[in-house]
């Protein structure tokens, strides 16, 4: 089993994080690994939810097959790998102040046998840290904040 962890802290308050993560059909906008999410339930959120992932990481596609595990707003999410990919995966979000929050994304997998674990780890930190600043970037409201930061800056 391999222990891949990420963390970022967010400009953005913990509610409006958590309701962006909370949509799990959007995840395919900021994670560069996912092209697409089938719902295999008739839930989209909360425990019990499971889904399809196509995912790719260079030449490497797979469809990973997840069921959510935890629900609990504004704290955490966690899902079980059940596909080729085995494991469990979980996200944390802490209040870091107004609007600043800690997000964290941990899992722990197992890789098939012709997958070498320590590599494939190695390259999904990395895909994941890039995920998490896209995910801040998909931010409503961090959006909006820019964009009303740039026309002030060019009014000087």
């Amino acid at each position: 089993m391999q222990r891949i962890r990420v963390r970022r802290r967010l400009d953005a308050p913990l509610a409006l994080v958590w309701r962006a993560l909370a949509d799990i059909g959007s995840h395919v906008r900021w994670m560069a690994d996912a092209e697409s999410i089938t719902f295999t339930s008739d839930r989209r959120e909360g425990v019990g939810t499971t889904f399809d992932c196509a995912t790719k990481v260079g030449p490497i596609r797979l469809t990973d097959r997840m069921e959510v595990t935890e629900w609990s707003p504004r704290r955490a999410m966690a899902v079980r790998h059940v596909g080729i990919v085995t494991g469990e995966g979980r996200f944390t979000l802490r209040r870091r102040g107004p609007r600043r929050t800690e997000m964290t994304w941990e899992e722990t997998l197992r890789f098939p046998w012709w997958l070498p674990s320590r590599p494939a780890a190695w390259v999904l930190g990395l895909v994941w840290r890039a995920n998490l600043r896209r995910f801040e970037r998909s931010l409503p409201l961090r959006r909006r904040r820019l964009l009303v930061g740039r026309r002030d800056h060019t009014r000087r």
